[in-house]
C-alpha cells in the first residue's frame, strides 16, 4: 500500500488529485477566454477598420488573426500551473516554454507587419518607379532574416543555451563576409539609399560627369541610363551617389538668358525701345515668364542688350520651340525699324601725314 502511495505522489508531483483538476480547470477556462477575446477583438477592430480609410488597421486585423491556437494552450496551461507545487526544475522548463512561444508569436506578428507594409510600399511604387520594387523585395527579405535571427536567439537563450560565444563568432564571421564583399554590399546600400532618398527616379534626365541621359532601371548593384546618342549607360550604385549629379527631370520650369547685339550705328530711341521689343516678343509667348530685358554694355563690335525669360515647362523642345518664335519676332521687329544686328566687324583708320617740299 505505501509502495502504491508512493508511486502516487510521484506521478502527481506531491499535489493533490483537487490541485490538478483545479490547474487544469484553470488552463480550459483560460483557453476559452482566450480564444473568445481574440475572436471578439478581431471582429471589434474590423468593424473599426470599415470606418477608416487608412490600411493599417486592416493589418492589424490580419495581424491578430496570425495568433496561432497553440500559443493559446500553451499560454493557458503554463498559467494553469502556477496552482501547482512543481520541481524548480519543470517550473523554470514551464517558464521558458510560455517565453518561447510568446517570442515565436512576437515574430509571427513582427514578420506579418513588415510583410504588409513592403507589400503596400511596392504597391505604391509599382506605377510610378518600377525598378524599385525588386530592391524593396530584397530589403523584405532581409529584414524577415533579420527578425527571424533575433528570434531564434531569444529562444536558444531561454533553452539556456550561451548565446555569447554564437553571437561573437557571428560577429566575426560577419565581418570577414563584409570585408569580402565590400564592393557589393556598397552597391546594395547605395541601392536602398536610392529607393528610400529619391535622389532621382526611372525617367530622370540626369547628368553625371561627362555622361548623360535617362534613368531606365535601378537595379541592386547598378543602375542603367539610356544616353541621346543612343547607347547605355551602366554605373555603380556606390560610384552615382558620390558623384555630383544634376537630375533635369526635377525641373519644374527653365530660367533662359539670352544676348543680342546691334551695331553702334543704331539710333538712340531704337536702342532705347529694344527692351520694349524684347518684352513684346517674350510676352507673346504662351507657358513663359518675363523676367527683365536691358541695355547690357558696350562690346568690341556690338551693342549688347541681355534678356531672361523662365519657360513654365521642363520640356527641352518646348523651350526651343518658344526660344526659336522669340527669336523671330525680333528679327521681324528688328527689320521693320531699320535695327541693325551686330556681327564682328573691324575698322581700319588710316592717317596720312603731306609734307611741304621745300622751297
Amino acid at each position: 500500500m505505501n509502495m502504491i502511495n508512493d508511486l502516487i505522489s510521484q506521478v502527481s508531483l506531491g499535489n493533490s488529485g483537487r490541485d490538478w483538476l483545479a490547474a487544469l480547470s484553470i488552463a480550459i477556462l483560460l483557453m476559452g477566454l482566450f480564444y473568445l477575446l481574440r475572436r471578439l477583438l478581431k471582429t471589434r477592430v474590423q468593424k473599426m477598420a470599415k470606418l477608416t480609410r487608412t490600411a493599417w488597421d486592416d493589418a492589424i486585423v490580419d495581424t491578430l488573426g496570425k495568433t496561432t491556437t497553440a500559443a493559446l494552450v500553451v499560454f493557458a496551461f503554463a498559467l494553469g500551473s502556477l496552482v501547482l507545487s512543481l520541481p524548480p526544475r519543470l517550473a523554470s522548463l514551464m517558464g521558458s516554454l510560455a517565453v518561447i512561444t510568446l517570442c515565436v508569436q512576437a515574430g509571427l506578428w513582427a514578420s506579418n507587419l513588415l510583410k504588409f507594409w513592403i507589400s503596400r510600399t511596392i504597391d505604391a511604387k509599382r506605377k510610378e518607379d518600377p525598378a524599385s520594387v525588386a530592391t524593396l523585395s530584397v530589403v523584405s527579405w532581409i529584414g524577415r532574416i533579420v527578425l527571424w535571427s533575433v528570434v531564434l536567439l531569444l529562444v536558444l537563450d531561454n533553452l539556456g543555451l550561451d548565446i555569447t560565444a554564437l553571437v561573437a563568432g557571428l560577429g566575426i564571421g560577419g565581418v570577414a563576409v563584409a570585408l569580402a564583399v565590400q564592393n557589393i554590399l556598397g552597391d546594395l546600400f547605395a541601392s536602398l539609399s536610392i529607393v528610400l532618398d529619391k535622389p532621382f527616379v526611372v525617367g530622370d534626365f540626369l547628368v553625371v560627369g561627362d555622361f548623360l541621359g535617362v534613368v531606365e532601371q535601378v537595379g541592386l548593384k547598378t543602375t542603367r541610363l539610356r544616353s541621346l546618342s543612343g547607347e547605355q549607360l551602366v554605373m555603380s550604385n556606390a560610384d552615382l551617389l558620390q558623384s555630383r549629379l544634376r537630375n533635369y527631370g526635377r525641373m519644374y520650369e527653365r530660367r533662359v538668358l539670352f544676348s543680342i547685339g546691334v551695331t553702334y550705328q543704331t539710333p538712340r530711341d531704337s536702342l532705347r525701345a529694344i527692351p520694349s521689343i524684347i518684352k513684346e516678343a517674350v510676352s507673346r509667348q504662351d507657358k513663359v515668364r518675363f523676367d527683365r530685358a536691358h541695355f547690357k554694355s558696350y562690346g568690341a563690335y556690338s551693342i549688347d542688350f541681355e534678356a531672361v525669360y523662365y519657360v513654365l515647362d521642363s520640356d527641352f523642345n518646348l523651350y526651343m520651340d518658344i526660344q526659336q518664335e522669340i527669336n523671330l519676332d525680333i528679327h521681324e521687329a528688328f527689320e521693320s525699324r531699320g535695327i541693325e544686328f551686330a556681327y564682328p566687324t573691324q575698322t581700319l583708320l588710316l592717317s596720312q601725314q603731306e609734307q611741304a617740299n621745300p622751297a
